[in-house]
């Protein structure tokens, strides 16, 4: 049995859940994992809660904390429908790029404490050059990544043009 495009629902599924186990292996949680692959699996690249709750068989809350937590690490969005009430979640072609961004502002911060650690703990203590260590770290990086998401930017507009 297939879809209106041809697919085969049953393979739709196995993949929604083969990656979002893959996304659950990196550090995702569960079931933020599943809602993200159903969205992105999504030829519309949105869904509503029913439907999220019906391909997924998950309850509304469940999909409610899912699309909190996915909006909070900017990989979806919240849109309403026109004329209605009802909220549609969007996942966007450049969520990769939302979410490494949303990751470097959590960077900057650790920069900042671990700048007063080596104040705090002196920058000539062994818990001081550490600290200093630690920091060079995530300021290499930041920039490291600051300078790929420029190259991915030029790769995409290669491959996809201008959107």
């Amino acid at each position: 049995m297939s879809d209106t495009r041809g697919r085969d629902p049953d393979a739709v599924s196995k993949f929604v859940e083969s990656f979002a186990a893959q996304l659950v292996e990196a550090g995702m949680q569960r079931m933020p994992a599943r809602v993200f692959a159903a969205l992105l699996s999504s030829d519309e690249g949105s869904m509503t809660s029913a439907q999220l709750g019906e391909q997924l068989r998950i309850s509304p809350a469940a999909v409610s904390g899912a699309v909190r937590y996915l909006a909070q690490t900017h990989m979806v969005s919240r849109e309403r429908e026109p004329g209605s009430r009802r909220e549609r979640y969007r996942v966007h072609g450049d969520q990769w790029y939302e979410a490494l961004t949303n990751r470097e502002a959590v960077i900057k911060r650790w920069e900042g404490a671990l700048r007063e650690g080596v104040s705090s703990l002196g920058a000539e203590t062994p818990a001081g050059r550490r600290m200093a260590e630690t920091l060079a770290f995530f300021e290499f990086v930041e920039g490291e990544v600051a300078a790929m998401m420029e190259r991915w930017r030029e790769h995409r507009r290669q491959l996809f043009g201008d959107r």
